[in-house]
């Protein structure tokens, strides 16, 4: 894989992070052209190594999928020798960036008073559960946790059924983008100042702040929000709807729209009638309206809706399989499966990269890194450590 020069090329960020919420923020920093320290705990490692399976020699297909452009090392944090590493690492990171329960790296020495000793520039970014106030301040979280608690799994299922999490640790993912937001935020503010600062992020903000619209509603009426399958509160049609061979999802989101989706289905009439003419109508009369057209698009196959309501330009699509959504035409004019040259396979399928630089190309240029495998590599081209140095330490088992 050959190495461009990103949008972040230079930044050193040191990751102290594991799970999902840390690594996806350090990836994505990686994937824009940031140097990314993944520190582990010797023999052991990321949690996710061992999540599986599937596996892939001795990785994970988990850790894999959120550790790519990263150089991994072992460390005893506990250990003194261990700890002085640590420091100096920090000394040297413009960031620094770690999912401990709050109160953890200051007790290894790296608190206020220290960053502003050695390291004043050093923008410091921690993830935990719930921050570090309030009644639950300092307390472990978990994304499914997070899901129930923040009213986000209340908003999701069936209109009669349970309420349900999401297929993915959707609050851990959401968790790692708001921090990569933060982080180069803070970094920004860093060429104005002339410090960096602490950054806090937690679950169960970012739980709450993914309520969203949902939660504006409630706010505006007091009104409690309900589960919707796949519907949709504010918007209708928008939903998946029988066909006569699957499901299709189909959005109408505005009343130009909805004309052309009546006429199409052979039922202009709707457009003008007094129960569906605005989408506030529409939202009202959901019911009604939602089996008049499922009458009708039972009648033919979804490939055959699919055509007409893409030539009129209304939003829709089948519900693809992961399978067949990662084998489509866009996926791979998008290059969102990417080849990667891993020490355990040749050309390993990962994920891609979602976004895109017209002069710093975001790109996989490191394989995820096997436990420890740049350990040495670290302490040599970073700390100016001799071999011997280094033997000696894994004699101690510091790495």
């Amino acid at each position: 894989m050959k190495q461009t020069a990103g949008a972040l090329e230079g930044l050193r960020v040191l990751d102290l992070t594991r799970i999902l919420a840390g690594p996806y923020c350090t990836m994505l920093l990686g994937d824009m052209g940031a140097s990314v320290i993944k520190v582990e705990q010797p023999g052991k490692g990321d949690d996710t190594r061992t999540w599986g399976p599937p596996f892939v020699g001795s990785e994970s297909a988990y850790n894999l999928g959120v550790n790519r452009n990263k150089r991994s090392m072992t460390l005893d944090l506990k250990a003194s020798e261990g700890n002085t590493i640590l420091k100096r690492l920090a000394a040297g990171a413009d960031v620094l960036i770690d999912n401990f329960k709050p109160g953890t790296i200051e007790r290894l020495g790296i608190d206020q008073a220290w960053r502003q000793s050695h390291a004043p520039q050093l923008v410091h970014c921690q993830i935990s559960g719930y921050g570090t106030s309030g009644p639950k301040g300092g307390k472990p979280g978990y994304d499914f946790i997070l899901q129930a608690e923040t009213g986000l799994m209340s908003i999701t299922g069936d209109i009669n059924g349970e309420p349900m999490k999401m297929g993915i640790a959707i609050v851990d993912i959401c968790t790692g983008m708001y921090a990569s937001n933060a982080i180069l935020a803070a970094l920004m503010a860093r060429h104005r100042l002339g410090v960096g600062q602490r950054v806090e992020i937690c679950l169960h903000d970012t739980g709450i702040s993914m309520l969203s619209y949902v939660a504006s509603a409630y706010l505006v009426d007091g009104q409690m929000p309900q589960r919707y399958g796949n519907g949709h509160p504010n918007i209708v049609p928008y939903r998946a709807y029988p066909t006569g061979d699957g499901q299709l999802v189909i959005t109408v989101a505005n009343d130009n729209q909805f004309i052309r989706f009546s006429g199409l289905l052979g039922h202009g009439e709707w457009a003008v009638d007094s129960r569906f003419r605005r989408n506030r109508d529409r939202v009202e009369n959901r019911g009604e309206l939602d089996q008049l057209i499922c009458e009708e698009l039972v009648t033919q196959e979804c490939d055959y809706w699919i055509n007409l309501l893409e030539t009129a330009d209304i939003p829709c699509s089948r519900i693809n399989s992961v399978p067949e959504a990662l084998s489509s035409d866009q996926v791979a004019a998008r290059e969102l499966v990417v080849t990667a040259n891993h020490p355990d396979v040749t050309d390993l399928k990962i994920p891609g990269i979602p976004f895109r630089f017209e002069q710093t190309p975001a790109g996989v240029h490191r394989h995820p890194p096997k436990l420890g495998e740049h350990t040495a590599e670290i302490l040599r081209e970073e700390l100016q450590f001799t071999e011997q140095d280094i033997a000696e330490l894994r004699a101690r088992r510091v790495i």
